[in-house]
Parts: C-alpha cells; structure tokens; sequence
C-alpha cells in the first residue's frame, strides 16, 4: 500500500532528513527500517558492460548479505543490477524513482519494481500519477545520496548521470566510490576521473566497510562472526560460480591451486586458443584466478 510520510513522520529516513534539500514528503510503497540508516548506493550507467552488471550485481549482493540496505535508482543497467543482487541475497534494497508510483519507469522494471516493495521499499517524492520526465532525475539522484551513506559509481562516462549524483553525495558529505576502469574504456571515463579527483577507489565490499568504519550490523558472540563470515563467503561463492558462463565453468574447474599451463587448459577442454584466452581473461576480471610467469593459472579462491 502506498503512503504518503513527511519529515515530521518517525518513518522519514534520518540521513535524508538530515540534507540542504530534503523532500517534503515522500510516497512509499514498502517499508522503511531504522536499520536502513545504514545504506550504501550503488550506480552507473544505463548502457553498461557485462562487467559492469557483474561488478554492481556482486557487489550489491555481498553488501545486502552483511546487513547493509542496498540504494539505487531501478534504471536499466548498473541499478537494476544492484537490486537484484541485494534480492538474491535475501536482504533491504531500496529504489527512488523520478516518477510517481503508477509511472513505473522503465517499464519493463515492474515485476522488480514489486519484488523490491515486497521486502524493501519503493520511494519517490512525485504523486502517483506524475509521468517521470528527464528534469526530474538530477532531485530524484539527491535523494539516493541522501538516504545513504555513501554512493558507489560502478560504470560511468563523462556525461553519466552517476555522476550527478556522486556530486550530490559530496555535497552531503557523503563518500564518494568509484571502482576502476580501463582507460580505453567510454564506460569508464567518468569514474576514472572521480578518482582522480579524489574518490576512495575500491576492489571489494570491504574497501567499502573499512572506510564508512562499518564492522558489525548486528553484535556476533563467540564463533557467530566467524559462522556469519564463513556464510556470506559461501552464498557469495555460490553466486559468482552460477552466474558463470558454461565456458568460464568448464575452465575453472579444470584450474586448482596448482599451476597449470595454457597448453594443458587447451588439451583438457578442447577450445580454441582464441576462446580460451578470452575466457581466461574474463575469470581474472572477476578475480576468479590469477596467471602467473609462464602462461600458467590458478584459482585465487575455491567456489
């Protein structure tokens, strides 16, 4: 059911009321939790690579696997990955539109957009039947920011909405994260030169922890943490193993932590050189293995 809350409203988000601008009301469809002061957001481009959906997927599971609300946009792309990863994680994801609640945008998002009220919520600052139009997503980014405590730029260009909104999230002294790019690539233009200017770049979701000093959702007593540690690392290992192509499964199973050379990989799996090289760099792109002097490989984790 949606509602309608204000900042007077126990329910309004503590760290939105909290910035220069924040809306006068807020249209929900979901819930919102007090455990949600501890979000994160995640964005980037709507013309993504797979590894940046990759990239935002894990990342916005391993997040939501350890407590933390995961907070996007629902656009195509890095956000919608973002959601899904924190929903297949079983944890808070949260999505701002920059229309009203019967204007789901894009459209093709609305089984997300239900499966995302269900355990999280769905906000806008727009009334029901307002159509999203493209002046209204720079306020719609403020409040992304807003509600978190950070915001992760996955993939972006130079002209990338992302960018808006990392420049809101400095504005509100939130911190700024970009993970690296190629140089070469378009995608990556915008979040290279966010680092540059002074983002924290990041490798993994610990990078993330570490700096916004989040050690524990929830206190862990005796070998609980380490239960919960070992738990995530298992569902997350899980995860990147079944969102492997059938190629990248059949090389990795065949890698141990004992070297192998690429002759032996081709011998075993009957590739073509110019395949199983592409594999083999897609695997160390998502740090799956690691290739060592000599055209060797080894697996860097066990999945």
């Amino acid at each position: 059911m949606i509602r309608k809350i204000t900042p007077n409203d126990a329910e309004y988000p503590k760290n939105l009321r909290n910035i220069h601008t924040p809306p006068k009301q807020l249209y929900v469809n979901g819930t919102l939790l007090e455990s949600d002061e501890m979000a994160v957001a995640i964005v980037g481009s709507r013309r993504a690579t797979i590894y940046g959906l990759e990239t935002s997927e894990k990342l916005g599971f391993e997040l939501a696997a350890r407590g933390i609300t995961v907070v996007s946009g629902m656009a195509v792309g890095i956000d919608s990955a973002a959601h899904r990863g924190a929903l297949k994680a079983k944890g808070r994801t949260i999505a701002v539109m920059g229309g009203g609640h019967n204007c789901i945008y894009p459209p093709q998002n609305k089984e997300l957009y239900e499966e995302i009220a269900k355990t999280g919520a769905v906000v806008t600052e727009y009334e029901d039947d307002m159509p999203t139009l493209p002046q209204q997503f720079p306020a719609r980014n403020r409040i992304i920011s807003g509600l978190s405590l950070g915001v992760v730029v996955v993939e972006a260009a130079r002209n990338s909405g992302a960018l808006i909104t990392a420049n809101f999230a400095a504005e509100q002294g939130r911190t700024v994260f970009a993970v690296p790019g190629k140089v070469s690539s378009g995608t990556s233009s915008g979040k290279n030169e966010l680092i540059k200017d002074g983002a924290c770049l990041i490798q993994s979701v610990d990078d993330i922890l570490d700096e916004l000093s989040i050690t524990e959702i929830a206190p862990a007593a005796d070998g609980a943490r380490e239960a919960l540690g070992e738990k995530i690392t298992r569902q997350t290992n899980a995860y990147i193993y079944n969102s492997l192509t059938d190629d990248e499964r059949k090389i990795y199973k065949n890698l141990s932590d004992e070297p192998s050379y690429i002759d032996e990989l081709l011998e075993k799996t009957g590739m073509e050189h110019s395949k199983i090289s592409q594999v083999l760099l897609n695997l160390e792109l998502k740090k799956l293995i690691k290739e060592l002097p000599g055209k060797q490989f080894v697996r860097k984790e066990s999945v």
